[in-house]
């Protein structure tokens, strides 16, 4: 098992791209129903066919109820959080994590739905965002209280192990659970951290230009990071580079006509007509820019930040938002 720095390469406040004050720092081609592509290679990992409606969520947070509240929005699950969507594909951007209690059961829940979506001719795509890695890498710094025991009693995380012996004894089942290799980073090592399904990009934070010819090999070195096997130094490094696909903000913030145009340089590199981002809150709601090649859809949603209950649908060529407002 790799043995990876506890928060490793961590963003700065001062480096180039971090966040404003207050926000944290830093089958070839997939049928309908698949996960992206295993055994694909290049940009044809990451896709997913669909042909129907599209259903992006945004942020969930350790909030269960605001994930179960999108879920239902979206015509996803029922009252008893069972899959009706049929053929529906829902994309879920990352950030599962932190900020909330709920986050084992979250991730159970998706992990359920995700087979039950496959079963029914749908699909549930669980992206990871940066706060995924972040547990990965031991930075808990947005862990609650709650949330440092609620790996309790996992199977196979032992925190006993040598390698948490310097960490605070309340801190030591939560590593043991997602450090590479455990049991819960195995199954995040399931997921991907972008999704190209139909003519649309989803990532955490941006897919710049310069990251799409890398973004394939990115993908598949973070899932063996989680995995726990040996990566090249470099993985973790770019997992966690503030400009890096997990954490970029440049999509997120402004409409200046350089942005919008490095954002039309990553939409034809990938082959799509635009990219849905989480990552970064917006106060009011789901927004989008460079007429709508970018759609920004973290509204808050968890009760840390108290946003509303909003989802991006995506039906052929229409796009609209469903939900109430901010």
């Amino acid at each position: 098992m790799a043995t990876v720095p506890i928060a490793a390469a961590q963003p700065s406040a001062g480096s180039p791209g971090s966040p404003a004050a207050g926000v944290e720092s830093a089958p070839p081609r997939a049928q309908r129903g698949d996960q992206p592509g295993v055994g694909a290679t290049g940009l044809d990992a990451l896709r997913v066919a669909a042909t129907g409606r599209v259903v992006a969520i945004g942020d969930v947070h350790g909030d269960l109820g605001a994930t179960r509240r999108a879920l239902r929005l979206a015509g996803a699950i029922d009252a008893d959080d069972r899959w009706i969507g049929g053929s529906l594909v829902v994309v879920q951007t990352g950030d599962q994590l932190d900020r909330g209690d709920d986050e084992q059961a979250i991730l159970d829940l998706l992990d359920t739905l995700v087979a039950q979506a496959r079963a029914a001719g749908g699909a549930l795509v669980v992206l990871n965002g940066n706060h995924e890695i972040m547990n990965v890498l031991g930075d808990f710094r947005y862990v609650t209280p709650a949330g440092l025991r609620d790996f309790d009693g996992v199977a196979g995380a032992n925190p006993d192990d040598p390698r948490f012996a310097e960490l605070p004894e309340t801190n030591r089942v939560r590593a043991a659970a997602f450090a590479p290799g455990g049991p819960y980073a195995k199954r995040l090592a399931q997921r991907h951290i972008a999704a190209i399904v139909g003519d649309t990009a989803f990532v955490h934070g941006g897919i710049l230009p310069e990251h799409v010819d890398g973004l394939a090999k990115l993908d598949a070195g973070v899932r063996a990071l989680l995995a726990g096997e040996q990566v090249a130094p470099e993985i973790v490094q770019q997992a966690m580079d503030p400009q890096g696909p997990l954490w970029t903000r440049d999509f997120s913030w402004v409409e200046e006509p350089e942005v919008c145009e490095r954002l039309s340089q990553s939409l034809a590199k990938l082959g799509v007509a635009r990219m849905v981002v989480g990552h970064t809150v917006q106060e009011k709601g789901v927004t989008s820019a460079c007429d709508g090649r970018v759609w920004r859809i973290d509204v808050g949603l968890a009760a840390h930040y108290g946003g509303p209950t909003q989802v991006l649908e995506i039906d052929g060529g229409a796009v609209r938002v469903l939900g109430g407002g901010g």
